[in-house]
């Protein structure tokens, strides 16, 4: 398998997008707002057996089945601690030519800020705490850079999907040699 990520170019100086900013383990994060849905209160989770330790469960939202996702544990920083101020943001992405909502679950919403294409760099190539194929770019906030997060690489269903497979097929192996 190989580690080469392709670096996407930063935005155009001149455009300006709106991203919605979120705590998860203390550091800024954000996802640009028109992959946002909805944001709602953190509630009861449905979980699912055999599933990685990062997809939570799922929630009944107006009828539908929406998975939820711990990002810090998708980050691998351990799960995220359950607070009155964690919330569930509903992400509507494209898989196979179909949209799909994901709800992923962040320490606390912050607000909406607008990012200049000019304050944006692009990932870097190390040193960050994630993966760089996670990263879209690192915006400049008043003095402080944002982790602007890749949604269609942070929640590929494809990846979440072969995670899942690989989870449960570890945990069968496990079965197999506690029970010899």
């Amino acid at each position: 398998m190989s580690n080469i990520v392709a670096v996407q170019p930063a935005l155009s100086a001149a455009q300006t997008n709106q991203y919605l900013t979120f705590l998860l383990g203390g550091e800024l994060f954000a996802i640009g707002i028109l992959s946002i849905k909805e944001i709602i209160e953190y509630g009861k989770l449905t979980t699912i057996p055999m599933m990685p330790q990062h997809i939570r469960g799922v929630i009944n939202l107006r009828g539908a089945v929406v998975p939820v996702v711990d990002l810090s544990a998708r980050f691998g920083q351990g799960g995220c601690e359950i607070t009155r101020r964690t919330c569930i943001v509903i992400i509507e992405i494209e898989a196979e030519g179909e949209r799909q909502d994901i709800g992923v679950i962040v320490d606390a919403v912050c607000e909406v800020q607008e990012i200049p294409g000019a304050h944006i760099e692009p990932p870097p190539a190390f040193g960050a705490n994630i993966r760089t194929d996670f990263i879209a770019g690192m915006g400049k906030l008043d003095e402080r850079f944002v982790v602007i997060l890749n949604v269609d690489h942070v929640l590929s269903l494809d990846e979440l999907a072969a995670l899942g497979a690989l989870h449960g097929s570890l945990d069968a192996r496990e079965g197999e040699t506690t029970a010899a």
